[in-house]
């Protein structure tokens, strides 16, 4: 596999003029036209935002094809496994590399990692709208025009700050993204929870042990980041925050209706390490196991209030 630790680099490999900066890259596609895009996998030093409306071939990243006919925006990071082939375009699209070193020194190259469409599969593209088309075009022209200017004091400066707008929008839209697939779709938060339920029904707790992020990403076919996203758009809590909740409230059921000690309550919940999940448990309750079983006997309810 190729690994491309330049643009210039990257550019010779296919057929490309240099790049008007070494840390920084961007072009359009004319319609019905590859982007030059034919080799097969890579990885590089820079991370890519694309738009494009794909007429054939595919790209692959991650672990999903991607070969939607709607426009849409596409995020990798650097080190990121990255596949092209035989690109065609129904309309005019555009790639941006920004090499990770051209962030250095700036706000961005902290900021850029909270944005997690980053980590996003490709089935989880950014599909915009006309008008959300038009801000995120203006935002490139306005990067565009700088990159070809003369390079001044201020041009890093005025390029990242367009950036870091498009990258802003582009979290937006997401949001927007995520509520209208909740309106088509049903709430993910329901299929999560069932699967969780599922998994701890069939025995998978005490056998293959505690139920990851990734692991319930896998059983909903996406990725981990966007399910967490998602989730967190849904309910205000994380993926792992949710699967902690979940825990703490079998642990509850089973403290108030078995005879098994802590340590077997936590081995049968996954838990290698008792005194872990006494620490979350009192985390998520405010009591230890044991305070919690005595606190409700005492009280004579079902819960603790």
């Amino acid at each position: 596999m190729d690994h491309y630790k330049s643009i210039s680099e990257l550019h010779r490999a296919s057929n490309m003029p240099a790049p008007e900066h070494p840390m920084i890259s961007m072009f359009t596609c004319d319609e019905l036209k590859s982007c030059t895009l034919g080799w097969r996998e890579f990885t590089t030093d820079f991370y890519m935002i694309a738009f494009k409306k794909i007429k054939a071939g595919h790209i692959l990243y991650g672990r999903t094809k991607y070969d939607h006919e709607n426009g849409s925006m596409l995020f990798s990071k650097p080190r990121q496994v990255i596949e092209m082939n035989n690109i065609e375009l129904e309309e005019k699209g555009f790639i941006l590399y920004v090499h990770e070193d051209f962030l250095g020194g700036h706000p961005l190259h902290s900021e850029i990692r909270k944005y997690g469409f980053f980590d996003y599969e490709a089935n989880e593209a950014l599909h915009l709208s006309e008008r959300e088309e038009q801000i995120i075009w203006d935002l490139f022209s306005r990067i565009q025009s700088e990159y070809f200017n003369n390079t001044d004091e201020y041009s890093r400066d005025i390029i990242l700050t367009h950036l870091d707008s498009m990258l802003k929008y582009s979290q937006r839209f997401y949001k927007r993204q995520f509520i209208n697939r909740t309106q088509l779709s049903g709430t993910t938060v329901s299929r999560f929870n069932a699967s969780l339920a599922t998994y701890f029904e069939d025995g998978n707790f005490q056998e293959k042990g505690l139920p990851s992020v990734k692991l319930m990403a896998d059983m909903l076919n996406t990725s981990p980041r966007y399910l967490s996203d998602l989730l967190k758009q849904e309910t205000g809590k994380t993926a792992i925050e949710l699967i902690h909740i979940f825990l703490v409230s079998e642990a509850k059921n089973m403290l108030l209706s078995t005879d098994k000690t802590v340590a077997e309550t936590a081995y049968l919940l996954g838990f290698e390490n008792p005194p872990y999940f006494s620490r979350l448990f009192k985390k998520e309750t405010g009591f230890s196991p044991n305070e919690y079983k005595k606190r409700v006997e005492f009280s004579g309810q079902g819960g603790v209030a």
